[in-house]
């Protein structure tokens, strides 16, 4: 495949810039005549949403560390002013709670496609590990965000969650050391406002080595096929700008209406309750992110094997490479495959619902079945079904299969 060659600036003071800091020299190649793949679809641009996400949160978040006071007998009351006295103050709260949870949507869809379409086999591994690290980042940047308004069920959930370690070697000392102390208290909230503003520029450090490592692989295609020639690809600009830009209008659209008429959908009423030690809440519930993995941990008895269960169900998706030994890449080809996929997409929606139900009668029950399904459809359904599928026969490259799909439809 043929490079391509530096552009040449006609502007002088991006040509005298470019000549000392190659910096838009980089950006006309990976932003502009990047090689795509040219069948790529728009299950591909929750990505770019997610980064686009990312942007929304850090500015909103910035502006919001401006006025939060991170102290137990002011956070709750902060909230409060933002909210009603600080100009436009509401518009950045809610973009900041709502695109949270847009955020974890975006990312979701972003993983369960990679499944699908086998974006985590070789040579792209480590890109899925890298991955994997920013959606472990983004839960924790999630969990330490939430605690911060200091309502009843952030400073519950705070109590909840923090306290889970404490079966883990060392357990107490970490626990300690999360708190500040022997509870949540004010030292907690300090610590949690700290790390909450500190992890999301990590996040975009990962982003940065992400972007790195799919531009070094190349991005992968619904058909699973590697580029072998140039008629394969197509300029990142204008082709996929542009439908890059259809998806994002959908996203900030969809943003927007949960901002202006439904900003509290994902919000829970009892946090605006001040934090009260002495209340307990009759159901504590986390984001609904969090809630399939919280099904995981009510659904072991043992306190232990709970968190540890808890923690391999995001871990075992870093060893999907592994295990997953199918030669063949992508969904599409392999029917079987498809059927088992569906059924764990099915199998993560109910464990997100029971997340939310009480851990009691048939929910558990459930909730164990779920659990169970769980880790069977990675540590043994995707091992053996690699062995003794029977897959269609895959294109030959990608240009090939779009010219044949293009006469099919002429023909038709």
């Amino acid at each position: 495949m043929s490079t391509t060659p530096d552009p040449v600036w006609s502007n002088r003071a991006i040509k005298w810039f470019d000549r000392r800091l190659p910096l838009f020299t980089m950006m006309h190649k990976e932003l502009i005549v990047y090689p795509t793949p040219r069948n790529i679809n728009y299950w591909w641009n929750f990505g770019s949403l997610a980064g686009v996400a990312l942007v929304i949160m850090i500015l909103t978040g910035i502006f919001l560390a401006m006025f939060y006071t991170p102290h137990e007998d002011m956070a709750f009351a902060s909230i409060e002013r933002i909210m009603r006295e600080v100009n436009y103050g509401w518009l950045i709260r809610f973009l900041h709670m709502n695109g949270a949870s847009m955020f974890f949507a975006v990312v979701y869809i972003h993983i369960l496609r990679g499944m699908y379409y086998g974006s985590y086999k070789a040579p792209r591994e480590l890109l899925w590990i890298i991955g994997v690290v920013i959606y472990i980042l983004m839960m924790a940047a999630a969990f330490l965000g939430y605690v911060l308004p200091w309502g009843q069920m952030s400073f519950w959930a705070a109590t909840v969650i923090t306290s889970l370690v404490t079966p883990l070697p060392f357990g107490e000392t970490i626990a300690i050391w999360l708190w500040g102390g022997y509870s949540v208290d004010n030292d907690t909230l300090k610590r949690f406002f700290s790390l909450h503003y500190l992890v999301p520029f990590l996040i975009f450090a990962f982003v940065f080595l992400h972007l790195w490592a799919l531009h070094t692989t190349k991005s992968n295609n619904p058909l699973g096929v590697e580029i072998k020639k140039p008629a394969d690809t197509l300029p990142f600009h204008p082709y996929f700008t542009v439908k890059d830009s259809v998806t994002l209008g959908a996203f900030l659209f969809l943003l927007c209406y949960f901002v202006f008429f439904a900003p509290n959908y994902f919000n829970h009423s009892i946090n605006y309750v001040m934090a009260d030690p002495l209340v307990t809440p009759e159901h504590i519930v986390p984001e609904w992110y969090f809630l399939p993995f919280y099904a995981i941990l009510r659904a072991i008895p043992d306190k232990l094997m709970g968190v540890v269960l808890m923690f391999a169900a995001i871990l075992v998706w870093a060893a999907l490479p592994w295990l997953d030994t199918s030669k063949v890449r992508s969904g599409r080809f392999r029917p079987t495959f498809r059927i088992f996929f569906w059924i764990f997409v099915a199998d993560a929606v109910l464990l997100t619902y029971l997340g939310a139900m009480p851990a009691e009668g048939i929910y558990v029950t459930l909730g164990q079945f779920a659990t169970a399904w769980y880790f069977i459809h990675f540590l043994v359904v995707l091992p053996i079904l690699g062995k003794v599928e029977k897959t269609e026969p895959v294109p030959e490259s990608i240009s090939a299969a779009v010219s044949a799909e293009h006469q099919k439809e002429a023909s038709a």
